[in-house]
This record gives structure tokens, sequence and C-alpha cells, in this order.
């Protein structure tokens, strides 16, 4: 399902003939008996008495008529899938024309509309994710109303565990929030939906990346920033595929709680190794199974981060085997298998050499980017220029030399 800018929806005929089009398909299923009873409150509606204002003049008659409408709709209706767009295309082109998006009664009218909509069979779900769509298309892309359809749409998406179907990205979502005229506290809100949705659709690497979006919009300091700090770093210690920890330490919320035993925990997993990690869980009894955080996993972790760090450093140099299992404790023999694991992250590319029993390191990650970082950057670039400029005078020397001998057989010839 996609989302784009606001788009108009254009509806043909005049208000009399869209009424009995939307009325005649609520009734189409119903026997004829009823079909004519329900049909002849809106015929009464609908027609005009002497000294009456006509129709198209009279917007508070026009809205009686829509409310009439609305609040017959119970479900999708009986129709195929192009005419339940077509009949809520419809019904939305006249509530926007009757009522300004920016009202109170758009809201209550939408509401309705939307609980209408979210309640129907989980086998509409493809029908409801459009129908929804245009709805959200069909609004201003400031306006607050979106913010209530698409909490709509990840409701339905949670319940059907399609989340995936709306091919969210934090791009959009930011867009979004940014555009959207609604308040502080509804944006959070709304960012926290999006963490949930994706935590109970078990997709927790997603969640997690949209947590730090939902917490950079937490006034700090505040308690609600506080604890959902809390809840961001144990996720992202605890979550296999997250090595990046470096991006928590630029958020204030975060760095608010330095006092915290887990964000002493985290500056190991920034800065240091297996032993320090150690160090700190005999000095902190109980806090890991406090946070549900698995030895196992984070002794795991911190190992490849280890080794990360190493094979930064050594970029374009064979390191030995010896010297990597010596740097994340562990036997000469497991080493190939903790360099299949880390490549296997992205954390590291490289050559391993059974008979020279190294690994050559072609790329590798910096857990944080700081002064040292920049240094060893800048040493790297140094050579690869160096290295070029002796590249270049060797062709240029090749290109005199081929010169001179071109002339000499020229000259022999003559």
């Amino acid at each position: 399902m996609s989302q784009t800018d606001s788009v108009s929806v254009f509806a043909e005929g005049t208000f009399e003939e869209q009424v009995q089009e939307l009325v005649n398909y609520l009734v189409r299923n119903q026997p004829d008996e009823e079909r004519a009873a329900s049909i002849r409150p809106f015929q009464e509606a609908l027609a005009s008495t002497e000294g009456q204002k006509p129709l198209s003049e009279d917007v508070e008659r026009r809205r009686k008529i829509f409310l009439m409408i609305l609040t017959s709709i119970t479900g999708l209706g009986h129709g195929q899938e192009k005419e339940i767009e077509g009949f809520f295309n419809l019904i939305y082109a006249h509530l926007f024309s009757l009522f300004s998006p920016s009202s109170q009664e758009a809201k209550q009218h939408l509401d309705t509309l939307l609980k209408v909509i979210s309640s129907a069979p989980s086998e509409q779900t493809t029908i409801k994710y459009r129908i929804l769509s245009n709805l959200f298309n069909a609004l201003p892309r400031n306006s607050s109303l979106r913010l209530s359809v698409y909490n709509t749409i990840l409701q339905i998406a949670v319940a059907d565990d399609s989340i995936n179907a709306l091919h969210l990205s934090r791009s959009d979502v930011e867009k979004w929030t940014n555009e959207w005229d609604i308040s502080p506290e509804d944006k959070s809100a709304f960012l926290e939906g999006i963490v949930d949705a994706y935590a109970k659709s078990n997709q927790l690497t997603q969640s997690y990346d949209y947590s730090l979006i939902y917490l950079r919009s937490l006034p700090s300091p505040s308690e609600a920033a506080r604890d959902t700090s809390i809840k961001v770093i144990a996720s992202a210690l605890r979550i296999p595929s997250i090595f990046d920890f470096d991006a928590l330490f630029k958020i204030d919320a975060v760095v608010a709680n330095k006092d915290h035993e887990l964000f002493s925990l985290l500056q190991v997993f920034l800065n240091n190794g297996l032993s320090e990690f150690k160090s700190w869980e005999a000095s902190h009894a109980g806090v890991l199974e406090k946070y549900d955080l698995g030895r196992a996993q984070l002794e795991r972790k911190i190992r490849l981060l280890t080794l990360a760090s190493l094979g930064f450093k050594n970029i374009g140099t064979n390191l030995p085997y010896a010297k990597i299992a010596e740097a994340i404790q562990v036997d000469a023999s497991e080493v190939e298998k903790w360099v299949i694991d880390i490549i296997r992250t992205g954390l590291l590319s490289g050559k391993l050499s059974q008979t020279t029993q190294t690994l050559y390191v072609t790329r590798s990650t910096a857990r944080s980017f700081e002064r040292e970082q920049w240094q060893a950057l800048e040493q790297r670039l140094s050579s690869w220029k160096a290295g070029l400029s002796s590249v270049l005078e060797v062709v240029a020397s090749a290109k005199r030399q081929g010169g001179h001998t071109s002339q000499t057989v020229a000259a022999a010839a003559v």
C-alpha cells in the first residue's frame, strides 16, 4: 500500500444523483419491500417543497442527508472491490466538501467511518488498505486527520500480521510528522504506536529503529524520556543485529541517564572488550536478569565489536589468527568461525588464509568515529594517494619509453 501527496476525489453527477447512487449501494442486498422502505426517507429528504431553497444552495440540508447516509453504513457493503472503493471515495468527497477537514465535525464523522472500516472482516483486509489509502491521500498533507487514518491502518496491520504490506519508511514517517498539524504529544504517541506495531509483529530491529525517533520526540528531561531511554538501551544490547551504539550517545535523553547501571554497560560496548564486560557483570549482580539480557548473546556481541575495532586498525594488512584469538579471548582454532560470523553481520570484510593463518582485512566498521578514527582514515588516504602517485609515475615513464622506442624505429626505417 502506498501513500502519496494529497489527491482530489472527483464525483460526477448532481448531489441528488450521487445520493441515489450511494443509497442504492447500501440497500442492494435487501429484499424488495425492505429496500423500498429504506430508500423512502432519502427520497423525502431530497424532495424540495414550495418555497424551500434548492438543494444546491442549501448546505444544511445536504449535510443532514449525508449524515443519514453515514449512519446507515455498517460495513463495507456487498460488492466487488472496485464498487466498494468507488462507494467510499464518493463518501469522502461529500464529507470533505460539506465539512472542512480542520473542523471538529469532520473529525467526528471520520472517526465513525474509521470504526466501520476497521471492524470489517479480516478477509477484506486488502480492500480496507485500499480505501484507507485513498482516504489518507484525499486529505490535505498538513491535516491532523491523517494521523487518525494512519493509526487505523496500523491497527489493521497488527491485527492481520501484515505490517510489511505498508512499506513504511522512516523518511516517510519523519516527513508526515513534520507536515501534520498535530501536537508534540500526538506526534510522540504516533511514533510509539509504530514502535509497538513492529514489536507485536516480532520485527525487533525495525521497532528499535523507530524507538530512536520516538525517543528524540520526547521532551528531555522527563519521566517518559528517562523510562524510554532505558528501554532503548536494553533493546540495543538485547537485539542480536544491533551493533551501532555510538548513535545512542548522540541522544540527549540517553546521555541524561549517565548514572544508570545500563549506561555504564553501554559504554563498555562502545569502547571496551570482553574483560571489561566481565568486570562490569561482576560488579552489577542481577542486572542482566533484570533487563532480560542474555549473557551468551552479550559475549558474542562484545567479541564481534572487538574484532571489528581490531580490523579497523588493520585495514589493508594481514591479521594473524593468534592476534585475533588474543583480542576476542578464544582458542586459535575458533578464529575462522568468529571471522565468518562477523562477515555475515556486515561489520567486516576480508579474506581468510588457512595456509598463512591470517585474515586480510579489506573493510571494517569503527564502533565510534571520533578524532582517532579520523586520523586513521587520514593516514590511509595519504598512503593511497602516495601509492596512486607511484602508479601514475610508472605509467608516465612507460609512455615516455614507448615514445622514444617509436622514434627510434621510425628513424631506422628511414
